[in-house]
C-alpha cells in the first residue's frame, strides 16, 4: 500500500505508467531518509535534464501534495508519508482478502512433481529438499489463485530394481528381509555395487533381472511388489510427521502401459534414430546430446517414462503447467525431455519447468545410497524433537502439551532450516544451528508468534476487566486509563511500530515474488524480517496498554506470521 500511495502522487508529475513507477520505487538504506525513494535517472533522457535537477524539481512539486513530504538527495527523491493518514489505511488494508491472498493464478492448474523417493531405500535427509520445497510451493500457489496438484512420482521402476533383485537372489535372507525390509534392502544394494567394482558381470545380471521384470517374470514381480509395499509404509510415516499429503502417488511403473504410445509417436514423426543398437532422438539443433529412448535390449529408460508422464499430466490431469521439483544435477535430463516434447509437436512443452535445487550435505559430506552413506530422516527428526523437548523443559517446565509442541518446534526447525536458503544453494545441514531459539531459525519465528499471542491475551484480558469495572462504576484509575488508551484511535506508533507496519505492508508483494520466482525462501526471509521487526517494536514501545493501533498491529503481525509459517509447512504454537 505504501508503494501505491507514493506511486499515485508520482504518476501525475512524471508521466510514467503505474507499473513502471512501482518497479522503480526503492526503500532508502537509512530509515531517517524517508519511507520511499524514487530514482530520477529514467526521466533524464525524456526531460533532457540532469537526474539531480529533476530530483530537485520533482521534490518541490510533490511536497505540495497532501499526506507526504519530499526532499532531493542527489538523483533521488526521498518521500516521507504522513503517518497519521497512512496508519489507519494500512491497518485496514492488511485485513483485505486480496491483500492476503492475491489472485494472480486465476485458476491455472499446476502439477507439481515433488519428493519422489526411491523404493527399497531409506527415506534419507537427502529427500527432504524436494519434499519441503515442493510442499511449500504447493501451499504458496494455492494461496494465490492457482489450483496446485501435488504428485509423488515414486522411483519404483528401472535397472536399479534389477540390481536389487539380483543382490537378493545372491545374498539375501528371507527372514532378515522380513524383520528389517528397508535396512536389509539397503545392505544388499550397497553390497551389489561394492561387488560390481570387482565383478562387472553383476551389472549384466542386474539388467537381465530388470528385463525379466518388464516382461512379467513371476519371481521378479513378487519381489518388486514386496519392496514397493514396505517402502510405502516407511514413506507414509515420514510424510505424516512432516504434515505433507499428496493429491496423487503414482510411481514410474504406473506409466509402463503408456510408453509404447510415446515410442510410436516419436517413430511416426520420424524422430527416432538408431545409435549403437539403441534408439535416440537427436537434439543437435538444441545444442543438446541425443536423448536415449530405448536401450539396446529394448528396455525403457528415464526419458521414456518422463515423456509418458508429462503427456499423461497434460492430457488426463488437465495441467496448464508442469513443475518438476528435482535436484539441479538433473538439469540436462529435463532439458532433453522438454526438447523432445517440442520436437514431437507438443506446444504445451513451453509450460514445463524444472525447479532445481542444490545438494543437501550433512557435516559437509554428500550422501550416497550406493555407498551406504545415508542419514535417515526419521533419526534426524527424532533427534530434533528430543532436543526441542529438552530446551522447552529447561525454559518453560510448566508448559502444557510439551511433547506436541516439541514435535512442532523440532520438525519445524528442520523444515525452516532448509527453506530459509535460496533453493539453488547447497545446504550444509546443522541440527545445532537449526534448533536455536535465536537468529535465523524456525523456532525464533515460532517463539515470536507465541510471544505475541501471549501479549494479546493479556491486552484483551485487561481491556475486558477495565470495561467491566467501568460499567459498574468501580474501575481503578490505572484500569480506566488503559481502557481510554485502547479506544484512542489517535495514539501514534513510534518509529519501531511504523517500521513493523511497513514490513507487514510488504507481505502482498513478497507472496507474489515467491510465486514468480518459485522460491519459498522469499517467504522464510519475510518471516524472519517480520519477527525481528516485531521484537524491536516490543523492546521500544508499550503494547498491552499502548493504544488501539498498537494492539491491532500486534494482532496482524501474529496473523501474518502464522500464515507464513503455515505456507512453509510449520505449526504456529500459541505457547512455547
Amino acid at each position: 500500500m505504501l508503494l501505491k500511495a507514493a506511486a499515485n502522487v508520482l504518476l501525475t508529475h512524471t508521466g510514467l505508467e503505474e507499473k513502471e513507477v512501482l518497479s522503480l520505487l526503492e526503500i532508502p538504506p537509512q530509515p531517517e531518509w524517508g519511507d520511499l525513494a524514487f530514482p530520477c535517472f529514467v526521466l533524464a533522457k525524456k526531460l533532457r535534464k540532469s537526474p539531480q535537477q529533476i530530483a530537485l524539481e520533482l521534490a518541490e512539486a510533490i511536497s505540495h501534495e497532501e499526506g507526504l513530504s519530499a526532499s532531493a538527495a542527489g538523483a533521488y527523491v526521498n518521500i516521507t508519508l504522513n503517518r497519521s493518514v497512512q496508519i489507519p489505511l494500512m491497518l485496514a488494508e492488511l485485513n483485505k482478502p486480496d491483500f492476503l491472498k492475491p489472485d494472480i493464478g486465476h485458476g491455472q492448474r499446476v502439477v507439481i512433481d515433488m519428493s519422489s523417493p526411491n523404493i527399497a531405500k531409506p527415506f534419507g535427509i537427502g529427500h527432504l529438499r524436494s519434499t519441503v520445497i515442493g510442499a511449500a510451493l504447493y501451499r504458496i500457489l494455492g494461496e494465490t489463485g492457482h489450483v496446485p496438484i501435488s504428485v509423488n512420482h515414486l522411483g519404483d521402476w528401472g535397472t536399479q530394481f534389477g540390481k536389487q533383485i539380483a543382490a537378493y537372489k545372491r545374498w539375501g535372507n528371507e527372514e532378515q528381509l522380513q524383520q528389517d525390509p528397508i535396512g536389509e534392502s539397503l545392505k544388499l544394494y550397497v553390497r551389489f555395487h561394492q561387488e560390481a567394482e570387482h565383478d562387472p558381470s553383476l551389472e549384466e545380471e542386474g539388467r537381465e533381472w530388470f528385463r525379466r521384470l518388464e516382461h512379467g517374470d513371476a519371481e521378479a514381480q513378487r519381489l518388486w511388489e514386496f519392496f514397493v509395499e514396505v517402502s510405502l509404509g516407511e514413506f507414509d510415516r515420514m510424510y505424516q510427521r512432516l504434515n505433507i499429503t499428496f493429491d496423487h502417488v503414482l510411481g514410474e511403473s504406473f506409466y509402463n502401459d503408456k510408453m509404447q504410445a510415446v515410442v510410436a509417436q516419436l517413430r511416426a514423426k520420424e524422430l527416432l534414430e538408431e545409435s549403437d543398437g539403441a534408439l535416440v532422438v537427436r537434439l543437435e539443433e538444441e545444442e543438446l546430446p541425443p536423448c536415449l529412448i530405448l536401450k539396446k535390449d529394448g528396455t525403457t529408460i528415464y526419458p521414456t517414462r518422463d515423456l509418458a508422464t508429462a503427456i499423461y499430466r497434460h492430457e488426463v490431469m488437465k495441467a496448464d503447467r508442469l513443475l518438476y521439483v528435482v535436484g539441479g544435477e538433473q538439469r540436462l535430463h529435463f532439458q532433453q525431455v522438454f526438447a523432445v516434447l517440442k520436437r514431437a509437436g507438443e506446444t504445451w512443452a513451453e509450460q514445463c519447468e524444472h525447479v532445481p535445487f542444490g545438494l543437501m550435505r550433512f557435516a559437509g559430506k554428500k550422501m550416497s545410497t550406493r555407498r551406504g552413506k545415508v542419514v535417515k530422516l526419521e533419526e534426524v527428526l527424532d533427534e530434533a524433537v528430543a532436543r526441542a523437548q529438552a530446551i522447552i523443559t529447561q525454559k518453560n517446565p510448566d508448559l502444557q502439551d510439551q511433547q506436541e509442541i516439541a514435535e512442532d518446534v523440532g520438525i519445524g526447525a528442520i523444515i525452516f532450516g532448509d527453506l530459509k536458503n535460496n533453493r539453488l544453494n547447497e545446504v550444509d545441514f546443522s541440527l545445532e544451528e537449526a534448533l536455536t531459539f535465536e537468529g535465523e531459525t524456525g523456532p525464533y519465528v515460532q517463539y515470536t508468534h507465541a510471544r505475541i499471542r501471549s501479549l494479546l491475551e493479556k491486552a484483551h484480558a485487561r481491556t475486558h476487566v477495565a470495561a467491566h469495572s467501568d460499567f459498574n462504576g468501580t474501575a481503578p484509575a490505572q484500569e480506566k486509563h488503559s481502557s481510554e488508551l485502547t479506544d484512542a484511535s489517535s495514539e501514534m506508533l513510534g518509529d519501531a511500530g511504523w517500521a513493523l507496519l511497513k514490513q507487514l505492508d510488504r507481505y502482498h508483494g513478497q507472496l507474489i515474488r515467491a510465486v514468480r520466482q518459485l522460491e519459498p525462501s522469499v517467504i522464510a526471509r519475510f518471516a524472519l524480517d517480520t519477527a525481528q521487526a516485531f521484537n524491536r517494536f516490543y523492546a521500544k514501545e508499550r503494547i498491552v496498554d499502548g493504544g488501539r493501533w498498537r494492539i491491532q498491529l500486534a494482532e496482524q503481525t501474529a496473523d501474518i506470521l502464522a500464515s507464513t509459517l503455515q505456507l512453509l509447512g510449520l505449526k504456529a504454537p500459541n505457547r512455547m
